[in-house]
């Protein structure tokens, strides 16, 4: 069974950074699709980033283009979010997702597994 768990969320002040962690067990890292996933109070989840099996392929959504990188470390069964110039409207609760295709999916049914969530507050 793979388990998901997040980790790096919590508090920081508009136009800070964090990096989260979403440590993977229990499956082969390396063919699994991984993506960040958020739900803010009151909407729906939302897609962030994903990144494909080896990593050579990265989506993202347009709100965090050029603020967020995904990235993997395939030796160390983890995948990161780097996020930079947060805004209030970043805060949500982040998911980290894994997925047996190997595309960079936007979909969130293209994910089997689910972590717990992190939560991530920007105060402006």
């Amino acid at each position: 069974q793979v388990q998901l768990v997040e980790s790096g969320g919590g508090l920081v002040q508009a136009g800070g950074s964090l990096k989260l962690s979403c440590a993977v067990s229990g499956g082969n890292f390396g063919r699994l699709a991984m993506a960040w996933f958020r739900q803010a109070p009151g909407k729906e989840r939302e897609f962030v980033a994903a990144t494909s099996w080896s990593g050579g392929r990265t989506e993202y959504t347009y709100s965090v283009k050029g603020r967020f990188t995904i990235s993997r470390d395939n030796a160390k069964n983890t995948v990161y979010l780097q996020m930079n110039s947060l805004k209030p409207e970043d805060t949500a609760v982040y998911y980290c997702a894994a997925g047996g295709l190997p595309l960079a999916s936007k979909s969130g049914s293209t994910y089997d597994y689910w972590g717990p969530g992190t939560q991530v507050t920007v105060s402006s």
